[in-house]
């Protein structure tokens, strides 16, 4: 299944996502699961659905402006060098434990909704990631137990301010301004991976592909980040995992290649879907429709 977050005449709602239709599950199941997240806890999310996969689409996508799958994340944990073409590009040298830094949901956007470069750099970059969001929360969870713990994937632009991130150590700065991050369009459920659960990925700019890797190349996989992260804390429906990016990052290019305002910028991962971000500078980003690369996305399927 691949359920979607959206809002229509200011009404915040979700559903689930059939090509370009959407079914408002946030009005049929408003009583218990107004929100993806609180359909997410009830730890019933396909059970409670199913019996709507069939209805009627209730919008296009052309008529709602898309939120992220999971609007307001309590905890986006992030990992840093988790493909090795992108630890040997940044000179990183091995380690045994995953980088972990956190974002804000401050900083998210969903597909569609313009990535705003801030006016303190002109050095934004993108990275292509794929996104875990937590189904089943828990504490130290086993590696053998952590895909029972998922509730879906996702496709994620860690937009990184690299000047800032690169002020000290610490990576907070340069990942948190507002609207940096892009992160959906759908939530898609584990039953839709192929079997191995292995899928590929491609970030693009202005459709050249700048990354490509599978995820079978993660130094630590999927299992691995789950069960280290509870290990520190305890993970809760609707918690976001974001796994790393594979090499071809800007800053590393020959030349540097930095976001400009009118790029776009699409992370695409097999079986789970095309996140799609056009790019804006903050000063101009007041003026900017929320719906910016909408010609775009009608002419893709949400899948």
């Amino acid at each position: 299944m691949k359920f979607i977050s959206f809002q229509i005449n200011g009404r915040a709602s979700y559903g689930l996502a059939r090509g370009n239709g959407i079914v408002d599950l946030g009005t049929r199941l408003a009583g218990f699961a107004p929100t993806l997240k609180a359909l997410i806890a009830t730890g019933r999310m396909q059970q409670l659905a199913s019996p709507h996969a069939d209805a009627v689409a209730d919008f296009q996508r052309a008529d709602v402006d898309l939120l992220p799958p999971i609007p307001q994340p309590s905890v986006i944990a992030c990992v840093g060098h988790n493909y090795e073409e992108h630890r040997l590009e940044t000179q990183r040298d091995p380690t045994e434990h995953p980088s972990i830094f956190f974002r804000f949901p401050e900083s998210l956007q969903a597909s569609g909704a313009p990535l705003i470069r801030p006016r303190e750099s002109t050095q934004l970059d993108y990275e292509g990631e794929l996104a875990v969001i937590i189904g089943k929360g828990g504490r130290r969870i086993a590696e053998v137990d952590a895909w029972d713990h998922v509730a879906g994937l996702s496709c994620f632009n860690d937009g990184s301010v690299r000047d800032w991130q690169h002020h000290t150590r610490q990576f907070g700065p340069g990942k948190n301004f507002a609207h940096t991050a892009g992160f959906g369009p759908c939530l898609v459920t584990p039953d839709e991976l192929p079997d191995d659960r292995v899928v590929e990925l491609w970030t693009r700019v202005n459709g050249k592909v700048v990354q490509h890797a599978t995820t079978d190349q993660m130094i630590f996989p999927i299992p691995r980040l789950i069960a280290y992260v509870s290990s520190f804390m305890t993970l809760s429906p609707g918690d976001v995992i974001v796994s790393g990016t594979p090499g071809g990052v800007g800053v590393k290019r020959t030349p540097q290649l930095w976001l400009e305002p009118g790029d776009v910028v699409e992370v695409e991962i097999s079986s789970v879907g095309l996140l799609s971000n056009p790019v804006l500078h903050e000063e101009s980003a007041t003026v900017a429709s929320p719906r910016s690369d909408a010609q775009l996305a009608e002419r893709r399927p949400l899948s």
